[in-house]
């Protein structure tokens, strides 16, 4: 497809000098196509649709056929599958969205991480698997790409399905790798609000944080050893240790992505993705304080052996408030405070569909 004005010129002045080659090379061509007005629609050649989708056809066909004759030369050792990946990079500047390029893509990086000669995680210490540096190459390569596609086509599902999948089984939900993602996608999705791929892919990436926490967090109370030698290392050691691992707040997380959310709700009122997003948002606050809750107060039934020191810790608890019903009241705050100064016809509607959703989730 042409991006400039200059390329579409180029492109028209092609066309007509092909028409006008061919009527000089035969000035009494016989159209035999019907043309079949349909209402206010402009007119349609009935035989020049059949054509066209076996031309789909063919195109579709020819392309599965070099595909498949490409992972036939990977197989067999003649094409290396990095040079392959170099090549599906090229032709994604062109089709951003081919599935069929994806799919293959996918194929070729599952042919290097079953290579001997690429292992993706190496063991390190008390820390576990650590991508290796060729594997953390590979994967930034991979967001590039990712990146650059998802720009040059709007709401390129084939593309953040793509960087879910790098995610999942190049980086194997590597802690830091995924707030390095978070961190580096926020200036993206304030620039493409209307994407919502784009912020179901940073939906995507705080689920995972939360479910490798919640997963770090019971290994650690079944093996509670682990926790030991961070008491005793020195000042260098444990910065070292900290800066490969880092240690996840997860409130702190999800108060700023609500922050985020309410900075470019106010910025770019009307987009329904912004609305759905902090929807997100808010439900996982939710479920993480309503499972943090419940956790606190098996631990406190199981700690407390006598009547009285129960007693006390429910009535403590009683007199706490939930988190969860104080972030209602904020978010209600944030709804009438919309409704109270916006124009939008369209961000008023999504303000008080928010609203109902709030109520039918505290029911």
């Amino acid at each position: 497809m042409a991006e400039t004005s200059e390329e579409v010129a180029v492109l028209v002045q092609r066309v007509v000098k092909d028409i006008t080659n061919a009527f000089r090379r035969n000035p009494h061509i016989i159209d035999r196509c019907h043309m079949y007005p349909a209402a206010s629609k402009p007119g349609l050649y009935h035989c020049m649709e059949r054509e066209h989708r076996s031309s789909i056809c063919k195109m579709r066909k020819n392309q599965q056929r070099r595909l498949l004759g490409r992972k036939e030369l990977i197989l067999s050792g003649t094409l290396n599958p990095i040079k392959d990946l170099h090549l599906g990079k090229l032709a994604l500047t062109k089709f951003p969205k081919s599935p069929e390029t994806w799919i293959h893509r996918r194929w070729v990086l599952q042919q290097l991480i079953q290579e001997t000669s690429l292992p993706s995680f190496m063991t390190k210490g008390n820390l576990g698997t650590i991508p290796t540096e060729r594997a953390q190459r590979l994967i930034q390569e991979e967001m590039e790409v990712c990146g650059e596609a998802a720009g040059r086509y709007p709401s390129n599902y084939n593309a953040w399905s793509h960087r879910i999948w790098v995610l999942q089984h190049l980086a194997k939900l590597d802690v830091k790798i995924l707030l390095d993602e978070l961190s580096s996608t926020k200036h993206w999705a304030s620039m493409h609000v209307s994407d919502h791929s784009g912020f179901h892919y940073r939906q995507f990436l705080l689920k995972s944080l939360i479910s490798q926490t919640v997963t770090d967090s019971s290994v650690m109370e079944q093996n509670p050893l682990r926790s030991e030698p961070a008491l005793v290392l020195p000042k260098d050691e444990e910065a070292a240790v900290s800066t490969e691992e880092p240690r996840i707040n997860l409130h702190h997380l999800l108060e700023e992505e609500v922050e985020f959310s309410t900075d470019l709700i106010d910025s770019y009122p009307g987009h329904e993705t912004l609305w759905c997003h902090r929807r997100h948002i808010f439900y996982l606050q939710h479920h993480l304080n309503g499972s943090q809750l419940s956790q606190a107060m098996e631990v406190d039934g199981l700690n407390d052996s006598s009547k009285q020191g129960y007693s006390q810790e429910t009535k403590r608890l009683k007199r706490t408030p939930a988190p969860d019903s104080l972030g209602l009241e904020m978010e209600h705050r944030f709804i009438d405070q919309i409704l109270s100064t916006c124009r939008n016809v369209e961000q008023a509607r999504f303000a008080s569909a928010y609203r109902k959703w709030l109520v039918t989730l505290s029911q």
